[in-house]
């Protein structure tokens, strides 16, 4: 009850002496009741209150005049507007109202003096002002080293806020000082807290002053620690100001040093505040910002003449002109996609669809690493256009890197900036001409890249196509990590046999298989004809390309996977008519076949598989290489000798075991096939590759080379129609190989109808093409006798264990 006491209570009111002065103050037990919203009225404090409610007005109009003594009680809820006894808090405190002011909007403002809390027990009329019945409530206070212990504390903690609260009068502390009884100082604090009105209703509720003073203490401590960290704050602030302001005076006096010494123009603190300003605005992150600024003050430092103050300049310029922040929007609309993929490539549905679905999960986890798509194929298949559709469904930037012949890593990484016209490498310097971080790198031609005494590209790459890596790059000339998370990467191979293994296992490996003739024709008609005769300024009324035409020059004049001679020849033949009419000869021309042999002469390729192999000891294998698959004729012949093998045609190591184990398997065999022992022992073997200087290498050719050697000793030729593949063992077993699908498609192009391969490889035969499957005729076998029951024919009288046929060289496949 603060400094106020009891003196007397009556049915009608109670008597308490107020102050240290023993004024005697009598407050009736009906009482005039003031409410208000969101305060909180303490006993001892004094507090303006503004009214402006018409019941309000009228409580003032009858107080007035007479003791001027109301009862202040806070509402629960602020926003009723005519409260209740339920409505309000049930303890209050009286007031005297010391001064009255009226406004000029007509509200009333007045101050109040706390005199002592009361319990609210009834409200006994509502009108023309609230009067109720109160009781007045005394504080409980039991003295002991407890609660000295707590006051003091108490003090200490207010003593310390009032020293953080910038706005806080300086004559708090003398008056909290002032203050010895604990319920008054109590009072006192609450009242000042920073503190929610619930919570301060609380705390005048609470009549233990002790636990009063607990709750007090706790608030105190909380507003401490925000007043603490704020101090902290605003003192770092300060001295990080004071730093600035310092630099910028010595800055300045070393520009005047400099000008009186003739050292650098005056236009040399320009630049640097120009690159501060270009650094400022890249948005860099807080680590790189660091280094830049490091660097800059290095460059203030250094006089311009010298020939490190370029290296720095051209460094921060560098920086500042990467794209840190910079990204383009993603728009990936999976119809559009489908649409743009379509146009631009014929058929390659296996492709198109993860494609379709990498940019699906690129929609539904846009923050995602994803896989690192590899595009693996022979030329001219539609690689790296596949990478500009991929960037334009998108709506992201499209660039182009060709590590064709990169030798060293400082390609991939940079050069570090102790050499002279050091440079970053390609991948940092292609984004800042980029302009924004996520662009599409097109990585092309990967397999080609080498290795020696400058270092291995490929594996500064591991870091690049590494998801789980890449957000921290650091190229050597920026010595700084940069984020590449964010850019898509996609590479482009001929063949994965040259790629090393870490960095195979880093992308998602895409066969794009080469095309068969209808793909071709199809491919020229839709895409070929249109572009080159747009290319070489002729128009579709002008000029038309017969389908048979088009037939000829994919069958006679190009053999390849893709489509890039093609078109070339396609080119050709648009050209030789642009001169006829742009000459007058002519100005409307069909192309029937007869004008492309005229223009593109005399054929390039001819069928030759009758001539090739209508002698023993010669059969038709079929080979993968890096630009597709091809056939190849292996040639056997023996003569008088010592039971030597000769092997030439620029065959590798692989190949030559492979042709070693076929002979051996013959020789092994001899007795079987009705082969005299003689005939081995007095005869040297040679096989010869065609096509000489072409490398050649693998062990898929063993198959061919074991049926050739078995029709040269039967004397009996391999049928002309049919080419085989596959690995062979010495027990005459028949392994799987790779490639299938390339050395098939070769083979229809070559004009075979059957061809042999591993069964193991019959899993395989989904993948290919569904025209191959419908006009070459598979027979998939497990052993070598099969091989020549098919390849042979009907050797009974040479083959001993050929007379049946194995049931599993029944098997079909047409």
């Amino acid at each position: 009850m603060a400094d106020s006491q009891i003196i007397e209570r009556s049915p009608t009111s109670t008597t308490i002496r107020t102050g240290g002065n023993g004024q005697k103050l009598v407050i009736p037990n009906l009482l005039p009741i003031l409410p208000i919203r969101n305060i909180v009225v303490f006993p001892g404090t004094v507090m303006p209150l503004n009214v402006g409610r018409q019941k309000s007005k009228n409580l003032l109009d009858e107080v007035m005049p007479g003791e001027k003594v109301i009862g202040v009680v806070t509402q629960k809820n602020a926003d009723v507007e005519d409260p209740s006894y339920a409505d309000l808090y049930p303890v209050g405190v009286a007031c005297m109202i010391l001064k009255l002011f009226k406004l000029p909007d007509g509200n009333q403002s007045i101050i109040v003096h706390g005199i002592t809390r009361f319990r609210l027990t009834s409200i006994e009329q509502t009108e023309p002002f609230a009067l109720g019945r109160i009781e007045i409530v005394e504080d409980i206070v039991t003295p002991g080293p407890s609660l000295d212990a707590l006051l003091a504390s108490v003090r200490q903690q207010a003593n310390r806020v009032i020293e953080l609260s910038p706005n806080t009068p300086d004559e708090a502390q003398q008056v909290l000082s002032g203050i010895t009884n604990p319920s008054a100082l109590a009072d006192f604090l609450a009242a000042n807290l920073q503190a929610e009105a619930t919570e301060k209703q609380k705390m005048l509720e609470e009549l233990n002053v002790e636990t009063r003073l607990r709750l007090i203490a706790a608030r105190l401590a909380t507003q401490l620690d925000v007043l603490e960290l704020q101090s902290k704050i605003q003192s770092q602030v300060k001295e990080n100001i004071d730093k600035s302001q310092r630099r910028y005076y010595l800055q300045e006096q070393l520009k005047a040093i400099r000008k009186e010494l003739g050292e650098g123009d005056p236009g040399g603190g320009g630049e640097v505040e120009t690159l501060r300003e270009k650094l400022a605005a890249a948005k860099l992150p807080e680590p790189v910002m660091k280094e830049a600024e490091r660097e800059l003050g290095r460059l203030e430092s250094i006089p311009n003449a010298s020939p490190e103050y370029g290296v720095i300049r051209t460094y921060l310029q560098i920086l500042g002109e990467l794209p840190w922040s910079i990204t383009t929007e993603d728009r990936i609309d999976l119809a559009d996609a489908r649409r743009v993929l379509d146009r631009d490539h014929f058929d390659l549905d296996k492709v198109k669809r993860r494609i379709i679905e990498y940019l699906a999960v690129r929609k539904l986890k846009p923050d995602g690493g994803g896989a690192i798509l590899c595009f693996v194929g022979p030329p001219g298949v539609g690689k790296t256009s596949l990478g500009k559709s991929i960037a334009e469904s998108m709506g992201r930037t499209f660039i182009r890197v060709a590590l064709g012949g990169v030798r060293d890593e400082a390609d991939i990484r940079g050069h570090r900036r102790t050499y002279i016209g050091s440079m970053p490498g390609r991948i940092i310097a292609e984004l800042r001409k980029a302009g924004t971080r996520n662009p599409v790198i097109m990585l092309d031609e990967i397999d080609k890249i080498g290795a020696d005494f400058r270092g291995d590209p490929s594996s500064a790459l591991l870091e690049v196509l590494d998801p789980a890596q890449n957000h921290t790059f650091t190229d050597h000339y920026l010595d700084v990590p940069f984020d590449l998370s964010k850019v898509l990467f996609i590479a482009t191979a001929n063949t994965m046999d040259t790629v090393p293994g870490p960095l195979r296992d880093r992308m998602e490996v895409i066969e794009i298989p080469g095309y068969t003739n209808s793909d071709k024709l199809d491919i020229a008609k839709r895409y070929l004809v249109p572009r080159q005769l747009d290319a070489n300024g002729l128009t579709p009324k002008q000029v038309s390309f017969k389908t048979e035409a088009l037939r000829e020059i994919i069958e006679s004049y190009t053999r390849e996977a893709g489509v890039r001679n093609l078109e070339r020849n396609i080119g050709s033949v648009a050209r030789s008519i642009a001169a006829e009419i742009v000459g007058g000869k002519t100005d409307k021309v069909s192309v029937d076949r007869a004008m492309v042999a005229k223009i593109l002469g005399p054929k390039k390729f001819e069928p030759e598989l009758a001539s090739r192999t209508s002698v023993p000891g010669v059969a038709t294998g079929m080979a993968y290489t890096p630009v597709g698959g091809e056939i190849l004729f292996i040639e056997a012949t023996r003569f008088p000798g010592k039971g030597n093998i000769i092997l030439t045609g620029q065959i590798g190591d692989v190949m030559k075991e492979s042709a070693t184990a076929a002979f051996s398997l013959i020789r092994s065999r001899s007795e079987r096939f009705g082969i005299k022992p003689e005939m081995l022992a007095n005869s040297d073997i040679h096989i010869h590759v065609p096509a000489g200087a072409v490398p050649k290498d693998g062990p898929s050719a063993g198959v061919a080379m074991f049926t050739a050697l078995a029709s040269l000793f039967l004397n009996r030729p391999v049928r002309p129609d049919v080419a085989m593949t596959g690995e062979i063992t010495l027990r005459g077993l028949v392994l799987p190989i790779g490639g299938l699908k390339e050395k098939t498609l070769a083979a229809k192009r070559a004009g075979i109808k059957t061809v042999i391969v591993p069964k193991r490889n019959e899993k395989d035969l989904p993948d290919i093409p569904q025209e191959v499957r419908d006009t070459l005729k598979f027979h998939f076998v497990s052993n070598t006798d099969e091989v020549l029951a098919i390849a042979l024919g009907d050797v009974k009288g040479g083959l001993k264990s050929a007379g049946r046929k194995p049931k599993s060289a029944q098997k079909v496949m047409g």
